[in-house]
């Protein structure tokens, strides 16, 4: 798949360089020394990372739901919502504690996330953060990341085909993948 060229303004993701960001950050936590028990992921930028981070260092993943970019087909950021509970599967959210999301941009999320763990969770006692992209708008600079970015740029990751796709445009959607897969004209 060819994708557009970067610049200062955007960022291109190719699905391999976003799995090798997620092993590059993995090998920063892991070269860092710092043990921790349970990794909570930012759902839904964080999902993905903290899924194969969980699986790489075989620990419990647990999931906050957390949203503001729903304006503008998700090119805009509004009001942080964080959700009311955690999920995980097994025991509490308790001990060190990765936090794990794809990006930081002005901060906010993680900034107010680490008040709700601290405010809420009195089991957590240490909390740090991973990110594959830290933007230099930042206000928050996280415990680990892959790659700064002085810039800004918007960053188009490879699954943001999917905020477009629909159901009744499974049928067609895969037929070109196929095509574009056998070295067909793509529709």
């Amino acid at each position: 798949m060819n994708l557009p060229s970067n610049d200062d303004e955007n960022l291109w993701i190719s699905w391999d360089d976003y799995h090798s960001l997620i092993a590059r950050l993995s090998l920063n936590v892991h070269e860092s020394g710092w043990q921790f028990d349970k990794i909570l992921c930012l759902a839904r930028g964080g999902l993905r990372v903290g899924d194969q981070m969980s699986r790489i260092f075989d620990v419990p993943l647990a999931i906050l739901a957390t949203s503001s970019y729903r304006e503008a087909a998700g090119t805009q950021q509004g009001e942080l919502d964080i959700a009311q509970y955690i999920t995980m599967t097994r025991g509490e959210l308790s001990g060190k504690i990765l936090l794990v999301d794809d990006l930081v941009d002005s901060g906010v999320t993680l900034e107010r996330v680490g008040r709700h763990l601290k405010e809420r969770y009195p089991a957590v006692t240490e909390v740090r953060s991973a990110v594959l992209w830290y933007k230099a708008c930042s206000k928050v600079k996280p415990d680990y990341h892959v790659t700064f970015l002085p810039t800004n740029p918007w960053i188009h990751q490879p699954f943001e085909e999917y905020d477009t796709l629909r159901p009744h445009n499974l049928a067609a959607w895969l037929k070109r993948g196929k095509r574009a897969a056998d070295g067909g004209p793509q529709a």
